[in-house]
């Protein structure tokens, strides 16, 4: 497993090195990012939750690490924490299972060759 904090400052060192180089990515992510602190209709903590579900569902580790820091500060327990996974989990499986229905739809399409077994 990963040593989160260390990442977590090897992640800023790389983040502040890409605003340096690129200012405005940065600054347009920093829009995007606080957009939704403007109404606060879901509150910190639940915004943070619902962050590491995305992230996880994104595969993101950056994503892991500050959202995992940052909903802990914001009062998340490891009860609350663990519940928003099994909510990417279930999501997850949702969507490969309606992806699946999509291959199975997308074979529809393509001609059928005799299989050397028939």
């Amino acid at each position: 497993m990963l040593d989160w904090n260390e990442y977590r400052k090897q992640l800023a060192t790389g983040v502040k090195e890409i605003g340096q180089l690129s200012p405005d990515t940065l600054k347009g992510y920093i829009g995007l990012s606080s957009a939704g602190q403007k109404t606060d209709l879901l509150g910190a903590k639940v915004r943070e939750l619902i962050a590491l579900a995305v992230a996880v569902t994104a595969r993101c580790d950056g994503c892991i690490t500050v959202h995992t820091e940052a909903a802990i500060r914001r009062g998340a327990t490891r009860e609350e924490i663990a519940e928003a996974l099994g909510v990417a989990i279930t999501v997850n499986a949702g969507a490969a299972l309606v992806y699946s229905a999509r291959v199975m739809d997308a074979v529809k399409e393509y001609p059928r060759e005799p299989s050397p077994h028939e």
